[in-house]
């Protein structure tokens, strides 16, 4: 299922995906106000979404908060920590872009009232499938009981039913393109 639905991203045009990241950024932006911790990603490959996005929450005053990831010595993933995104970005580990240091501890994802993850597709009720090293699992538990939780998508990757297990950590929401902020569950 992950083999096909990167597949299909590739395919996908760049004008479509610049208008499908265009609409993501007006959608993300009503999300969050002056004030607001919002906990996001920046897009690598074919990701939804744009580092636009990212200047557009820190414009309208939102704290924006992005991923960094890390191994244990034996290379399992860890919980995510936090770094501060202020429109800098430096090379990091798997291919990503992350904030330069310092970083905040993984607990400080309880301080966002949104949590925009990475996904390649999210079921109806809220099941959530990522790239399968587990890092947003290890992370979300520790989410405040009122934050959302929302899975950013392209419209065609919301679908009916996705496999989970015991350690998922479900979405409140889906973000599209087309249809916007889409209550799960």
């Amino acid at each position: 299922m992950r083999a096909a639905i990167l597949s299909a991203r590739r395919a996908v045009p760049d004008a479509v995906r610049r208008a499908e990241a265009d609409h993501l950024r007006r959608h993300l932006a009503g999300l969050a106000g002056a004030g607001d911790t919002v906990c996001a990603y920046v897009p690598v490959g074919s990701e939804p979404g744009s580092v636009a996005m990212l200047d557009d929450l820190v414009d309208g005053g939102a704290r924006v908060l992005l991923p960094v990831a890390r191994v244990d010595e034996a290379g399992h993933p860890l919980p995510l920590s936090w770094g501060e995104y202020r429109g800098d970005l430096v090379a990091a580990r798997f291919g990503l872009r992350e904030p330069p240091a310092p970083h905040l501890p993984a607990e400080t994802v309880a301080s966002a009232s949104t949590v925009v993850i990475p996904a390649l597709a999210v079921d109806r009720i809220g099941n959530r499938l990522g790239r399968g090293a587990g890092f947003y699992d290890r992370t979300l538990a520790m989410a405040g009981p009122t934050t959302r939780l929302v899975a950013m998508v392209r419209d065609d990757e919301l679908v009916q039913a996705l496999p989970a297990d015991p350690h998922d950590v479900p979405m409140t929401h889906a973000l599209t393109p087309g249809n916007g902020l889409v209550e799960l569950g």
